[in-house]
């Protein structure tokens, strides 16, 4: 059945507060876990819990991150568009997200993740702007998808969670061959 994303899920933009105070940022791990585009940009895992930098609450109290739930789908919105990860943790992301809180009752946030990877082309194709593409807030609501049933959904999830287990041990084995 076909879905407007607004009607899956709750979308939910970023924000970065002011590089110019380093007290806003700190290590990852150490403060409130917080993501850029970069940060997916050689990630390949289906889940995120932090970024190479978070935000202190100082910084996150100063700018206008969201806290987003476990679960939450990441999707770049911007330079690029079309990464794609979900939240291990609660986690904020800066403004070149569009981020999606799934509605459980209609779809399975693995099976989000995989719909919005497939559809990284069709979110280019819909995206706007003068000096670099980005997909809005209004556009992402807006954005169609099919949503099979629940039980349709497990049994594709069922079918691609091993092989991504599979592909994220690979490149696990060949990480560390290469260190």
């Amino acid at each position: 059945m076909k879905y407007k994303v607004g009607e899956i899920g709750k979308v939910i933009g970023g924000g970065t507060p002011s590089t110019k105070h380093e007290e806003y940022y700190t290590s990852s791990g150490k403060g409130i876990a917080w993501l850029t585009p970069k940060d997916l940009s050689s990630y390949s895992k289906m889940y995120i819990d932090h970024g190479s930098r978070d935000l202190t609450s100082e910084g996150y109290n100063n700018s206008s991150a969201k806290l987003l739930p476990k679960d939450s789908v990441l999707i770049s919105s911007r330079a690029p568009i079309g990464y794609v990860a979900i939240a291990k943790n609660e986690i904020a992301t800066n403004q070149g997200f569009k981020s999606i809180i799934p509605d459980k009752s209609k779809v399975y946030p693995e099976y989000l993740y995989y719909l919005m990877l497939e559809n990284k082309l069709n979110l280019e194709k819909v995206a706007s702007g003068s000096t670099f593409k980005e997909v809005s807030g209004k556009v992402m609501k807006e954005f169609e998808v099919e949503i099979p049933s629940l039980s349709k959904q497990e049994k594709i999830l069922n079918q691609l969670i091993p092989i991504q287990r599979k592909i994220e041990l690979n490149n696990q084995i060949n990480d560390n061959l290469a260190a």
